[in-house]
């Protein structure tokens, strides 16, 4: 009797000690893991979206750089970290989906997380080295007819939607393009603009300078409707290539097991940072729309996003056997 009775006392002191952690989260800085290298446009989300929090929990939070492997190292490193709400992720289809389909994770990119929230959304525009004389689409797909095994894609990474959204492209266009790949977005971009790369698929935050400079030539966006940003470039649709459109999501995760208090602190904690004005005027100008889903609807877009996914993969031979 005794030692049930302490056992029930140990179970009620744990239970008062994780609710008083909960309660007082967080009372230290926070991490927040960008599985992309430094200066891509999920950069610019992680450090915007770590700036705003600060000011909601009250405590620092640190981002940090975790690049390649499809997303696959920083996500996996999240999914090994204490579920104590201070190792965070800055989550995308790449880590959580579509490696884990392509490839095997040494983690359940659905299954190993809590997702707090689903923060935003960000289509992709087809942009090509303006010495390669290309001025639209048609012509792209004219000279990539006639001149098979010669033009080359950059991606930001296997699995993600500069990959898959330039894979879609090919496919719905009838080309074949030369896959390469690269750890982020900005060296993608440095090595279209430098000529070793003739085309991309990328974050209309990435390549918006270079595209007001005049170094890279937008064809087109892959959004069923234009930027406003670049509202004189046509969407792939427009452009006479329906059905690929593609764009990049993020999302806030934490580790599974993370107590269900602190994954509603930070969902409420992105629902309050999309008032920020700074904030909203940093992903405006990103061209990036904003959302705060719950932890229910979150998860719900995830598992929409893996069945999507899946099938995608799936008609373009590269699920894992």
């Amino acid at each position: 009797m005794r030692l049930m009775l302490r056992s029930l006392l140990a179970a009620v002191a744990l239970s008062i000690g994780a609710a008083s952690a909960a309660a007082a989260y967080p009372d230290r800085p926070v991490i927040l893991v960008n599985p992309y290298a430094a200066g891509g446009p999920a950069d610019v989300v992680a450090r915007s979206l770590a700036r705003a929090l600060e000011k909601r929990l009250g405590q620092p939070v640190v981002v940090e750089n975790k690049p390649g492997g499809g997303a696959s190292i920083g996500t996996g490193f999240v999914a090994r970290a204490k579920p104590d709400g201070y190792t965070l992720l800055l989550g995308t289809s790449a880590g959580h989906v579509v490696t884990p389909l392509m490839q095997k994770t040494v983690y359940d990119g659905v299954k190993g997380f809590a997702f707090c929230s689903v923060v935003a959304v960000q289509p992709i525009m087809l942009v090509v080295n303006p010495s390669r004389g290309i001025r639209s689409v048609s012509e792209l797909i004219a000279r990539a007819k006639a001149e098979p095994g010669k033009w080359s894609y950059g991606s930001a990474g296997v699995g993600g939607a500069t990959h898959l959204g330039a894979e879609l492209f090919q496919q719905v266009a009838g080309v074949q393009l030369n896959h390469i790949l690269y750890a982020g977005a900005s060296p993608a971009i440095n090595d279209v603009v430098g000529g070793q790369t003739d085309l991309a698929m990328l974050n209309l935050s990435a390549s918006l300078p270079f595209i007001r400079q005049g170094r890279l030539l937008a064809l087109a966006y892959a959004s069923d409707k234009r930027s406003p940003l670049l509202p004189d470039v046509p969407t792939l649709a427009e452009a006479g290539v329906a059905g690929a459109d593609a764009a990049t999501w993020y999302s806030l995760a934490a580790p599974a097991g993370t107590p269900a208090d602190i994954v509603r602190t930070l969902s409420d904690a992105v629902r309050a940072v999309n008032d920020d004005p700074d904030y909203r005027r940093v992903m405006q100008e990103q061209a990036i729309a904003l959302m705060a889903l719950s932890p229910r609807e979150a998860d719900a877009y995830v598992a929409k996003d893996l069945a999507d996914m899946r099938r995608l993969l799936g008609t373009l031979g590269l699920l894992a056997k």
